[in-house]
């Protein structure tokens, strides 16, 4: 089918610009008048431009971060709201986006919709790029006909989002960036320093010291055996992978482990119930069914403990009791969520009882990192410090006595 490069103009008089796959100019034209565009000019573009050398690489995990959806959210609520067709508004966001995939799928979202498809249901066909949330509020905006409000609330919410996991993410940076170094910097002594210094004391003979021994020993296995140790670590992060995509039970008891561990454990939930309370803020506001509030609630808050007692809620609140109760029955979330959210059904007012609970773990996340990372830099600091000064003593021990060292 041919490739078209067109110039048409609005019933304003305002030029537009784009291109696209059509049978004929004249399929071409009439496709352009059921737009209310007027076709001015058109050139065909050779398919060898258009297939050109492209490699299609998948995105890790498949996944379009939520500053891609804040943005793409941003901007369609401006576009929309200042009367530029959803169909225009989705092509122009598209051709700004960085995210190839992204603007793939935006593209044919677009078609479908020209073609006479809701909104909703052309993004519902692509539920493995567009998320759930975005889908659901989509379709609430197209109902109510606050498409633009409900796409507002959107990039606000994913705004949210990305600083909740962008704090999280900060708090493990450091201490793993340190942990390399120092790993990097042992290895390093130990592959070549302590070997020169294996062979100088080798040739002066005598008995080494234990600690010296020791690292000597450690030095010829690690040289011996690198290739299996890499090998080993590997395997063994690939299986802990495959394990984890794969399978619900390991996946939920890493879980588990990962909100028992000692304070990170802690930061993990201040960032769910977070995430829990923004998502189900923004969908209350936007006029979801409350059951569909905490399905959705349930698969946004990262981890698989959380999200069964969502469900168990839910089943709750479909069996008539309220809310606040069902979550009182999880034994999963802090009295302080339970009694907002009473406070909430009782006044009407959910949808700002759910924001000042998001607001306040937002917080206390943006805190307990600060205070973390505060408390692991010296700690970090002093572990590097005593690795490698053992390391040393225990490189130059021979050194300090070699007086009786040296065999005459």
């Amino acid at each position: 089918m041919p490739l078209f490069k067109y110039k048409a103009v609005t019933p304003e008089g305002r030029v537009v610009e784009g291109q696209g796959e059509f049978p004929s100019v004249l399929e071409l034209y009439e496709r352009l008048s059921a737009q209310g565009l007027t076709l001015i000019s058109y050139k065909t573009i050779k398919e060898e431009v258009k297939k050109g050398f492209e490699i299609n690489i998948p995105l890790p995990f498949g996944s379009v971060s939520e500053r891609d959806w804040s943005l793409l959210c941003r901007q369609l609520s401006v576009l929309v709201g200042a009367g530029v067709s959803i169909v225009e508004a989705i092509e122009l966001v598209a051709e700004q986006m960085q995210n190839k995939k992204l603007r793939k799928a935006l593209m044919e979202t677009a078609k479908d919709i020209e073609e006479g498809s809701s909104i909703h249901d052309a993004l519902a066909k692509r539920k493995n790029i567009f998320p759930e949330f975005l889908i659901n509020l989509v379709e609430v905006g197209e109902e109510t006909g606050e498409l633009d409000l409900v796409l507002r609330r959107a990039a606000e919410y994913y705004e949210k989002i990305a600083f909740i996991k962008g704090k999280i993410k900060s708090a493990s940076f450091y201490p793993t960036f340190v942990m390399i170094f120092a790993t990097a910097i042992v290895w390093f002594i130990l592959t070549f320093v302590v070997p020169k210094f294996a062979e100088i004391y080798k040739s002066l003979g005598g008995t080494l010291p234990a600690p010296t021994q020791l690292l000597i020993d450690i030095s010829l296995t690690l040289q011996r055996n690198i290739p299996y140790i890499l090998g080993t670590l590997l395997i063994s992060v690939a299986v802990f992978l495959y394990f984890y995509r794969t399978n619900l039970k390991f996946r939920a008891l890493i879980h588990r482990i990962l909100l028992r561990l000692p304070v990170f454990g802690g930061i993990f939930k201040k960032g769910a119930f977070a995430r829990f309370a923004r998502t189900m803020a923004t969908l209350f506001a936007s006029g979801v069914p409350l059951e569909r509030v905490l399905e959705i609630s349930g698969r946004v808050v990262g981890f698989i403990p959380i999200e069964k007692a969502l469900n168990e809620a839910r089943k709750e609140v479909l069996e008539g009791k309220n809310l606040w109760m069902a979550l009182q029955n999880t034994e999963m979330f802090p009295k302080m969520i339970i009694a907002m959210v009473r406070v909430g059904e009782e006044t009407g007012q959910m949808d700002q009882m759910l924001n000042s609970i998001a607001n306040f773990y937002e917080e206390e996340v943006d805190r307990s990192i600060e205070g973390l990372v505060a408390l692991i830099e010296p700690a970090l600091i002093v572990i590097l410090g005593v690795i490698i000064g053992a390391i040393l003593i225990a490189l130059y021990l021979p050194i300090f006595n070699i007086g009786s060292f040296i065999i005459r």
